[in-house]
C-alpha cells in the first residue's frame, strides 16, 4: 500500500489507520484518488511531531497524527475519517465560530482557552492550546484546516497553584524583607506596571540616593537612561510568565557608568529583580582579552618555538616560530598533538615515542626538562631537524598541574658549527688538563703552541724569561733549533726522537731531560703535551707545558731510599710485635687474675701492675736507646723504638678500653655505612675465627646510616665475633647481621629507648647459650663465665658503655644449649654515611703558610714539648703555655693566634672548654682542637661542638695530628 500511496510512508500508527479503514462508501473516496493537496497537508500531519489535524473539506472530515492519539480516548477507533461535528459533538458549539474565522482567512491562537468536555460522570473543564490556519489547494481555494492543539489542563492547574502560593508568599513579604535586606545581592520588587515597589539595603547602597527618589516610580521614570533591552527583558518576564537575565552597562543619575547583571523572576503579579555590579569583573575579562592579544602578538614575534598544552597534553596555543620549525602553514593554530609527530634521538636515531617528549614528562613528573636535543620530520617534506626542547609545567595557585609549556629552538646549524669545532674544543679542554696535571705534578715553567704546517713555534712569556728569549719574538715564533740549543748535550738525540716519534703517531707526549736556565746551570724538566692530526693524518698542532721536575726527581730519589729503610723496619717491628706478644698475653692473665671488681684497692692494684709492666718496656727502651746512642751503636736504636711504641699502643689500648666501658671515652661519631664497615672487616673475622667456624654476612638492603665512632664499633664487633667463637669450641656457625628497626613505644620500652628508627648489628652463634643468671650479669665489669686467666670481663661492658654513649643499647637473646644472639641497637642518622676507608695511608702533613701561629695550652710538659716539635718541624709559630689562666692572657692579647690547641683538663681556675669560649669572647673566630685521653662529655659540649671546634684523642699519631693542625686551620 505504501508503494501506492506514498503520502503515508514514515506516518506510524495513524497512518496504518488510513489504510486499514475501508474508504469504498467515503465521500471523500479511496486514497489514491485523492487530491495532491490533500495527500501533502495530511503526509505533513501524520509526520509532524507536534499533535496535529488535519479536517478536509466542505464536511470538515478528520484526520490526526499518532501525538494526537491520547486527546480522543473512546473516540480513537472510530474518529478516523469522520466529520468533526460528529467527532467533538460536544465541543462544537465553542469550535464552530474559530473554525469559520480560520476559514475565512483570519487564522486564530488561543493559549490557555478553558474547554467544557463530556465525560461518562459529566461536563469537566480542561484547558487548551489551539492554532487555526487554513489550507488551500492547488488553485488557491479553501480545502481545509490545519490545527495545531495540546492540553494544557495541567499547566493551567499549576499556574493557579503558583498563584496562590504566590498570593501566600506577599503576605510574608514583610518578615522576607530583613532577608534581602542582608543580601550581597541588590534586590527591587516590580509590580506589572513596573513600578519600583520595594528595594533592598544593597540596592539603595548601589543608587546612591534616597529611597524616597527611586521606590514607587516607573522603572523607566527612576532609570531615564536604562538600557532599551532592559524594559523589553522585564516585559517578556511578565508575559511570559519565564525568568529572564541581562548583562548591560548603565549609566546612573550621578553619573557613574558600571556594568549590570540582571536577572528578573515572575513572582504572582510582579517581578523580583536581582542584579549586581560586575564592572570589575568586565574589566578584568577586558584585560584577559587584550592580554591574549598581546600574548599571541609576543608569542608571534618570539624567535623561538612555543607550545602551550593543557594538563591532558592537549594543544592550546603555538605560535608561528614553532610553526615553521615543524613546517605547517602560518595560519594553522593547534595543528598537533603528542600522538601526531615524528622525533628521533639524535644520538641512536631510534624513534622517540611520545610519552617520552619534554612536554609529557614535564606533566608527568612535574619536573622542568631542560636542554634536550630532539630530530624531527618536518610535516611538509623539509627533512629532519635538531631542536633543544625545554619544558616546564603550568601550576595554579594550589600546585595542581594545569598545563605545561614548550619552548623549541631549531639547532640544526648551530650543531654543524659546534661539530666542526668539537675537534678545537677537545684540543683546549686536553689543554687544560695539561694544565692541571703540571699544576699537580710541580711548578709550571711556562707553556708553547706549536703550528706543525707553518712550523710556527710560540711560547708563552714565562717560557721564553725562563731561557733568555725576548717575550715578543716569543710571541711570534721561534725555531725550533733555538730551543733546542737550550739542551743538555747528553739529551739531545734522545728528545730529537721522542719529538719525531709524537708527531709521527699522534696523541699525548711526555718527555724528560736537562735544560740549561738564564742562570747557566742545567735543570730537569718534563715537557708534557699532545700532538693533534686532522682526519687524512697530517700533523696539524703540538701544544703543551714544560714542568720543572728537578726537585720532584730529587724527592723521588729520597723516597726510593726510604722506602726500603721503611720496608726493613718493618719486617723488624712484626719480628717484634710476635716476641712481644706471649709477654703481653702474659700480662693480661696477671691483669685478669687481679681485677675481678672485688674491692676498689684489687682493681687499681691490677691496673698499676698493667701499666707498670708497660712503663717498663718504655723506660727500659729508652735507657737502652740512650746507652747504645752514648755507645754508637745506633744499629739497634730502631728496635728500642719499636718496642717502647708498641708498649705505648698497648697501654693506649687498655685505656680505650676501661673508657669504653665507663662510657667515658672520647668518641669521634661520623655518618656511617654500618653494612660497608662489616664488608671491610670481613676476612679479618674470618681469618680470626678459625676454619671450624663457618660465617655468614648478612646484609640488610638499604640500611639507614647510623653516626658513630667507626673504630669504635669495629673493635665491638670483633670482640662479639671473638666472643662467639669461643662459645663454639667444636666449631659452629657464625653470622652476622644488619637490619632497620623502627621501634614502637612498647618495644622501646623493652629496650630502654626512646621510641624512633634504628639499626640493628647482631651477632648469632650456635654454641652453648647462656643461661638467664648469665644474661643478667654479662654486661658487669670484669664478669667472665671463661676459666682464671682466659678473659677479662671487660669485653662486653666496654661494648654496652661505647652503646649507650652512642644513643644506642645491646641485648643478649640466648638459651643454654641453643647459642645466643648479641645485638647492639645504633639510633638512625638522618644524613648521607662518610666514605671511609681503613686501610687509606695517612699522606704527609703539608706545611704551614708564612705567619701562621698556634697557641699549645697543656699543664704535661712533654705534650707541650711534643706538639711545639711536630709544629715547628712544619713551619708553624708555637706560643706554650701550662695552664688555662696563662693560656687565656695570651688569648687577650693582641698576638696573632691561627689556632688554640687545649687539654681539657687544665690547671688554672677553668678548665680548656672554658678557657677556648672565654678567648673567643674577644677572638669570636678562634679555632680550637681540643687534645685529651680521658674527657668529661660536659666539658666538651657533650659532643655538640661548636663550628671551628674539633676533637683529637691522646695518644695520637704525629702525622694525624699535623693533618688536623692544617684541616683546622684552613677550613672556613
Amino acid at each position: 500500500m505504501t508503494d501506492t500511496l506514498p503520502f503515508l510512508a514514515g506516518g506510524g500508527e495513524a497512518a496504518r489507520m488510513i489504510r486499514d479503514r475501508d474508504w469504498s462508501r467515503h465521500p471523500l473516496g479511496a486514497p489514491a484518488q485523492w487530491p495532491e493537496a490533500m495527500r501533502s497537508a495530511l503526509s505533513l500531519v501524520l509526520n509532524s511531531p507536534e499533535s496535529m489535524i488535519l479536517a478536509w473539506g466542505p464536511d470538515l472530515h478528520f484526520f490526526f497524527n499518532d501525538t494526537y492519539f491520547p486527546l480522543l480516548g473512546p473516540r480513537l477507533g472510530w474518529a478516523m475519517g469522520e466529520r468533526f461535528d460528529v467527532v467533538w459533538a460536544d465541543g462544537w458549539e465553542q469550535a464552530k465560530p474559530i473554525i469559520d474565522d480560520a476559514l475565512a482567512g483570519r487564522s486564530r491562537r488561543f493559549v490557555d482557552l478553558p474547554w467544557k468536555l463530556g465525560t461518562d460522570r459529566g461536563e469537566a473543564e480542561t484547558w487548551w492550546t489551539f492554532s487555526y490556519s487554513r489550507v488551500l489547494d492547488g488553485e488557491g481555494r479553501v480545502s481545509g484546516l490545519f490545527i495545531f492543539t495540546n492540553e494544557t489542563t495541567e499547566q493551567v492547574r499549576a499556574e493557579r497553584r503558583q498563584r496562590e502560593a504566590e498570593a501566600a508568599l506577599r503576605t510574608e513579604r514583610d518578615r522576607a524583607q530583613g532577608v534581602l535586606d542582608h543580601m550581597g545581592e541588590a534586590f527591587a520588587l516590580l509590580d506589572r506596571d513596573l513600578r519600583i515597589v520595594d528595594l533592598n539595603a544593597e540596592s539603595l547602597r548601589m543608587e546612591h540616593r534616597p529611597a524616597h527618589d527611586v521606590i514607587g516610580r516607573l522603572v523607566r521614570e527612576a532609570y531615564p537612561d536604562a538600557h532599551p533591552d532592559l524594559l523589553r527583558a522585564y516585559r517578556r518576564a511578565l508575559d511570559e510568565r519565564v525568568p529572564v537575565s541581562l548583562e548591560h552597562r548603565y549609566r546612573w543619575p550621578d553619573g557613574r557608568e558600571t556594568w549590570i547583571d540582571m536577572r528578573a523572576y515572575p513572582v504572582n503579579d510582579g517581578l523580583a529583580v536581582f542584579y549586581r555590579d560586575v564592572t570589575a569583573r568586565r574589566e578584568a575579562e577586558e584585560e584577559l582579552r587584550r592580554s591574549e592579544a598581546l600574548l599571541a602578538a609576543t608569542l608571534d614575534a618570539l624567535p623561538v618555538g612555543v607550545i602551550i598544552a593543557d594538563a591532558k597534553g592537549r594543544i592550546l596555543r603555538d605560535n608561528a616560530a614553532n610553526r615553521e620549525i615543524w613546517g605547517v602553514p602560518p595560519e594553522t593554530t593547534g595543528w598537533h598533538e603528542y600522538g601526531d609527530w615524528v622525533g628521533y634521538r639524535p644520538d641512536t636515531g631510534e624513534r622517540l615515542r611520545a610519552e617520552d617528549w619534554a612536554m609529557t614528562r614535564a606533566l608527568r613528573d612535574g619536573q622542568v626538562v631542560r636542554d634536550e636535543l630532539v630530530e624531527i620530520e618536518r610535516f611538509d617534506g623539509g627533512g629532519r631537524r635538531l631542536y633543544l626542547n625545554n619544558a616546564a609545567p603550568i601550576r595554579d595557585a594550589g600546585g595542581t598541574i594545569i598545563g605545561g609549556v614548550v619552548a623549541e629552538l631549531d639547532v640544526t646549524e648551530r650543531i654543524a658549527v659546534e661539530r666542526r669545532l668539537r675537534a678545537s674544543e677537545a684540543l683546549a679542554r686536553q689543554n687544560a688538563e695539561r694544565v692541571q696535571l703540571a699544576l699537580t705534578a710541580g711548578a709550571i715553567i711556562g707553556t708553547w703552541f706549536w703550528d706543525l704546517p707553518a712550523d710556527r713555534f710560540s711560547v708563552d712569556e714565562a717560557f721564553a724569561r725562563t731561557f733568555g728569549f725576548n717575550p715578543a719574538m716569543g710571541r711570534e715564533g721561534l725555531s725550533l733549533r733555538q730551543v733546542i740549543e737550550t739542551v743538555h748535550p747528553d739529551d739531545k738525540p734522545g728528545l730529537i726522537e721522542a719529538i719525531n716519534a709524537a708527531i709521527e703517531r699522534g696523541g699525548a707526549y711526555a718527555h724528560q731531560y736537562r735544560v740549561r736556565r738564564t742562570d747557566g746551570n742545567y735543570y730537569w724538566i718534563e715537557a708534557n703535551g699532545r700532538v693533534d692530526h686532522a682526519p687524512d693524518g697530517t700533523p696539524l698542532s703540538f701544544p703543551g707545558v714544560l714542568i720543572n721536575v728537578d726537585e720532584r726527581r730529587a724527592v723521588e730519589a729520597e723516597r726510593d731510599r726510604a722506602t726500603a729503610m721503611l720496608r726493613a723496619l718493618t719486617e723488624t717491628l712484626e719480628q717484634q710485635v710476635a716476641a712481644r706478644t706471649a709477654e703481653l698475653m702474659r700480662a693480661e692473665e696477671a691483669l685478669r687474675q687481679s681485677q675481678k671488681m672485688e674491692a676498689v684497692g684489687q682493681l687499681t692494684g691490677g691496673l698499676a701492675h698493667d701499666f707498670n709492666n708497660l712503663l717498663a718496656g718504655i723506660s727500659g727502651a729508652l735507657e737502652l736507646m740512650q746507652t747504645r746512642i752514648s755507645q754508637g751503636r745506633l744499629k739497634d736504636v730502631d728496635r728500642y723504638i719499636g718496642a717502647a711504641q708498641g708498649a705505648a699502643k698497648r697501654a693506649a689500648a687498655l685505656t680505650h678500653r676501661l673508657l669504653a666501658f665507663s662510657r667515658r671515652q672520647t668518641l669521634d661519631p661520623k655518618p656511617t655505612d654500618v653494612n660497608h664497615l662489616v664488608q671491610g672487616m670481613e676476612e679479618l673475622i674470618r681469618r680470626t675465627v678459625g676454619p671450624s667456624v663457618h660465617m655468614e654476612v648478612v646484609g640488610a638492603s638499604g640500611l639507614w646510616p647510623a653516626l658513630v665512632d667507626p673504630p669504635q664499633l669495629e673493635n665491638a664487633l670483633l670482640n662479639l665475633c671473638l666472643n662467639a667463637r669461643d662459645a663454639m669450641p667444636e666449631g659452629g656457625r657464625l653470622t652476622i647481621e644488619t637490619a632497620n628497626r623502627w621501634l614502637d613505644a612498647m618495644a622501646a620500652r623493652e629496650l630502654d629507648l626512646p621510641p624512633g628508627q634504628y639499626l640493628s648489628l647482631c651477632v648469632t652463634d650456635t654454641g652453648t647459650g647462656m643461661s638467664p643468671e648469665v644474661i643478667s650479669r654479662a654486661f658487669d665489669p670484669f664478669f667472665t663465665t671463661k676459666p682464671m686467666g682466659q678473659g677479662t670481663g671487660l669485653g662486653l661492658s666496654m661494648i654496652y658503655g661505647f652503646a649507650k654513649q652512642s644513643g644506642g643499647q645491646v641485648r643478649i637473646y640466648s638459651e643454654v644449649g641453643e647459642g645466643a644472639c648479641v645485638c647492639v641497637y645504633l639510633p638512625r642518622h638522618h644524613g648521607t654515611a662518610e666514605a671511609v676507608d681503613p686501610l687509606a695511608l695517612l699522606p704527609d702533613a703539608p706545611r704551614a703558610e708564612q705567619g701562621e701561629t698556634v697557641l699549645i695550652v697543656d699543664d704535661e710538659p712533654t705534650v707541650r714539648m711534643l706538639v711545639t716539635e711536630v709544629l715547628e718541624d712544619l713551619g708553624y709559630i708555637a706560643i706554650e703555655a701550662a695552664d688555662s689562666a696563662e693560656g687565656l692572657k695570651v688569648l687577650q692579647s693582641d698576638v696573632r693566634i691561627d689556632l688554640l690547641i687545649t687539654d681539657v683538663g687544665l690547671p688554672g681556675g677553668m678548665n680548656g672548654r672554658q678557657m677556648a669560649d672565654a678567648g673567643r669572647a674577644t677572638r669570636p673566630d678562634l679555632k680550637v682542637l681540643f687534645i685529651t685521653g680521658y674527657a668529661e662529655n660536659a666539658a666538651v659540649g657533650s659532643g655538640h661542638l661548636e663550628p671551628g671546634m674539633a676533637v683529637l684523642t691522646k695518644p695520637f699519631v704525629v702525622e694525624t695530628l699535623g693533618l688536623r693542625i692544617r684541616e683546622m686551620i684552613v677550613r672556613r
